[in-house]
């Protein structure tokens, strides 16, 4: 039997050239176009698949407009056999859920499905860069009814009948095993895509692009484009820098360069007014009746993730969205959360004094470890019993799976990545009556540029919450509440994927939530694998300073170290009292993960890196002869202003 690759693509514009239209929404019709960055890693790992399967057939799919067919043609000139595009007008305007809708009804529509008798498998890319919302591979998944691992960073064939998936998760990575078929994500991380070959681009110049319309594929348009999607986007605006300008340093060596920052840092530098992040219009508001769309929907309900026993802090982080959302709310609304692992009902009072009402326990041996299937059908029988109007995620690695999964088995749909939950209303001006009260999922997009407010008007509006962005809620020792024990209904198939390996960093890694002082390198610290970075972290330590290291994602693409230090719209959102930013440019994607931080310095021989206008303090010179300069400083007991841990 010969396999068949399938590579999913999504041609994306650049977003410096994006530009925001009249009605709030983003124009990207004279934006330049390219293959979405991670898609092409996805392109390259069905072709190293390919050298595993000489004969295997290599298929390239896309939805989109006809100019898409540019895409595809790329990926035929890198080796690829056929190409499909889903293009028709009725799409426009769809969300991820009724994009993975579309594009799993057109691969049943070319014959595959989970009872094929021949075997295939999927392959995209993590996450898009206009959307980074990482939901299709999940949602095409579920919509297939086959397995997934997501956030891959390898992958190899086990003959026809199964696949082993390096895994990245929060601090290190797990090794899986996936029957075929069975549906990858590829993070940027592994082989890098190559150039198309002049046999290849003959090839694509002469192949006939299939395309098909939503009527060729039998997808009726009750659950695609604009008015079919479960979510909406009411409005984009654009984003406000909240830091004052940069004080830089002055010297003509590194040891007066120093000199100057320890002296600006002791003058304070500029003071930082908080001033609202983004620009406000005010809105008519019409006199239209109100329309509760819930249904009898009621309360909230959180994800509890365990890792090597405990609460994840970003899952501690949500019940601070959580809570606010149910004091806006009001009638005593409900804060339940659900926890499901091994032997974790110890566990529960935490999340009881950390703000829960309820808490719901699912505890077996062999829900020890996250299985994206058991765990969706888990999640998905817990909100049918309990109905409720709102369930919210951290934005980890297996939040970022499970939530979309689980949209599209109550095809509710899925905001990404938020950094604001606030609870409002809807005016729709078409229907004549505003929709309250609903849930605002507010999240940075198009490069942190602008920032999107989404609607979802089926329940329970589910959204994932960015990691660091907000506060854990403070812990009330004693704190009433429920505890209670769900036994869900599982069947063998919800643990088809089997895990065999699971590799974690040290415990450092946490600290990157709690330290004081973070010192990250960029792409520019790279010659001696972050040493000097490094050094400086522990120098810190040394002096009793709550201090970690981190790096920007240029330097995790590399392979010089884990995902689990990357800070960033993609990595971690950081917030220290002190970050200091060494050979990083500055793209707005790093600036996204650590511009909540107290002060900033940044260390670049580029006086026209962009870090600096995302920075209070600035020195500009080689980081190889500041850096051991400012060691020396701390070794002498300079710590940047910070006090030492007691």
């Amino acid at each position: 039997m010969a396999l068949t690759i399938i590579s999913l693509v999504k041609q994306v514009p650049v977003p410096s050239e994006m530009r925001m239209g009249e009605d709030g929404l983003m124009d990207r019709t004279k934006a330049k176009s390219i293959i979405n960055i991670d898609c092409q890693f996805g392109l390259e790992a069905g072709l190293q698949l390919k050298k595993q399967h000489p004969d295997a057939r290599l298929i390239v799919c896309s939805m989109g407009p006809g100019s898409f067919e540019t895409s595809l043609k790329a990926a035929v000139a890198m080796g690829y056999d056929e190409a499909y595009l889903l293009s028709d007008r009725k799409l426009g305007g769809s969300d991820t859920y009724a994009t993975g809708l579309a594009i799993s009804t057109m691969l049943k529509h070319l014959g595959f499905t989970k009872d094929s008798k021949d075997p295939y498998i999927i392959l995209a890319g993590r996450q898009t860069s206009d959307g980074d919302t990482a939901h299709v591979p999940s949602q095409v998944a579920e919509n297939m009814g086959i397995p997934q691992a997501t956030f891959v960073e390898s992958v190899k064939s086990e003959g026809t009948s199964s696949v082993i998936a390096k895994r990245i998760i929060e601090g290190g990575y797990q090794m899986m095993r996936l029957p075929m078929p069975c549906v990858i994500s590829l993070t940027p991380t592994g082989i890098p895509p190559r150039k198309p070959s002049l046999s290849g681009a003959i090839k694509a110049r002469n192949l006939q692009i299939t395309t098909f319309s939503v009527e060729d594929i039998g997808l009726g348009t009750e659950k695609i484009g604009i008015n079919g999607s479960p979510t909406i986007v009411a409005k984009v605006i654009n984003m406000v820098s909240e830091r004052p300008p940069i004080t830089l340093s002055v010297g003509h060596n590194e040891v007066a360069l120093v000199d100057s920052l320890i002296a600006n840092l002791k003058m304070g530098g500029n003071v930082l007014e908080k001033k609202e992040a983004v620009e406000k219009k005010e809105i008519d508001r019409p006199d239209f009746p109100t329309k509760d769309f819930r249904n009898g929907a009621s309360g909230i309900i959180t994800w509890a993730e365990i890792t090597n026993g405990n609460i994840s802090r970003p899952s501690l982080e949500l019940l601070t969205p959580a809570r606010h959302l149910a004091t806006q709310l009001g009638n005593d609304t409900k804060v339940m959360t659900l926890m499901i692992g091994k032997n974790v009902q110890s566990l529960a009072q935490t999340l009881i004094e950390h703000g829960s009402d309820e808490v719901i326990v699912v505890e077996s041996d062999r829900l020890e470890e996250y299985l994206v299937l058991p765990f969706a059908t888990i999640f998905t029988q817990v909100i049918r019993e309990r109905n409720p109007e709102i369930a919210l995620f951290a934005a980890t690695t297996s939040g970022r799976e499970l939530a979309p999964r689980i949209g599209m088995r109550t095809s509710s749909g899925v905001t990404a990545d938020c950094t604001g939950l606030e609870i409002g209303e809807y005016i729709n001006r078409k229907e004549k009556v505003i929709y309250a009260p609903i849930l605002e999922s507010r999240r940075p997009t198009y490069g942190e540029s602008k920032l999107a407010t989404i609607l979802g008007f089926v329940c329970p509006q589910v959204s994932t919450a960015r990691a660091g962005t907000f506060e854990v809620p403070e812990r009330i020792v004693g704190r009433a509440g429920i505890i209670t024990n769900f036994t869900p209904a599982l069947d063998e198939k919800d643990f088809i994927v089997e895990i065999l390996k699971t590799v974690r960093g040290e415990g450092g890694l946490q600290n990157l939530f709690d330290a004081d002082i973070i010192v990250s390198g960029g792409r520019g610290t790279t010659t001696d694998s972050l040493g000097l970075i490094k050094a400086l972290a522990e120098a810190l330590k040394a002096q009793g300073i709550n201090a970690e290291w981190a790096c920007s994602r240029p330097v995790v693409d590399e392979g010089v170290t884990e995902y689990a230090r990357q800070v960033g719209q993609t990595g971690k959102t950081v917030r220290p009292k002190l970050y200091i930013a060494v050979g990083i440019s500055g793209a707005i994607q790093h600036i996204a993960g650590m511009k909540e931080s107290g002060k900033v310095i940044a260390i670049n021989q580029n006086p026209k890196a962009s870090i600096f206008n995302n920075a209070d303090f600035g020195i500009i010179g080689n980081y190889q002869d500041i850096i051991p300069e400012l060691i020396e400083r701390v070794k002498g007991g300079f710590t940047f202003g910070i006090e030492p841990k007691k």
